[in-house]
């Protein structure tokens, strides 16, 4: 088992190496159809982790956009500063899957909508 890098939060919990070699491209792909790991790996906890985050995402680029295609000209401008951060985000958190790390992606929350 691969050592817990911090003890102190919970998302960093120990993976199971066999698991997450199964499951990186499941777990990867979750960032753009975080669904996929429903359907493919449901029994993976690896996978499912990714998927929870790539929901996560989602959700706050939806609300975000929401947000900000109300706010007349400053929203506008800045709605695509949003969608190139979610571009990064979404880089970031498949570079975490294909590289077997649980590790939440920066400013998310640490909420378990996918159990």
């Amino acid at each position: 088992m691969m050592q817990n890098p911090n003890p102190h939060n919970p998302h960093d919990q120990q993976v199971d190496p066999h698991d997450v070699e199964q499951n990186k491209t499941v777990a990867a792909i979750s960032y753009i159809l975080f669904f996929v790991p429903l359907l493919a790996a449901r029994n993976s906890r690896f996978a499912m982790y990714h998927a929870n985050q790539g929901l996560l995402l989602l959700l706050a680029l939806i609300a975000g956009n929401i947000v900000l295609s109300i706010i007349p000209f400053i929203g506008w401008m800045l709605m695509p500063v949003l969608n190139i951060a979610a571009l990064v985000y979404i880089v970031l958190g498949v570079m975490n899957a294909v590289n077997g790390r649980k590790q939440p992606l920066p400013f998310m929350p640490n909420v378990d909508i996918l159990k």
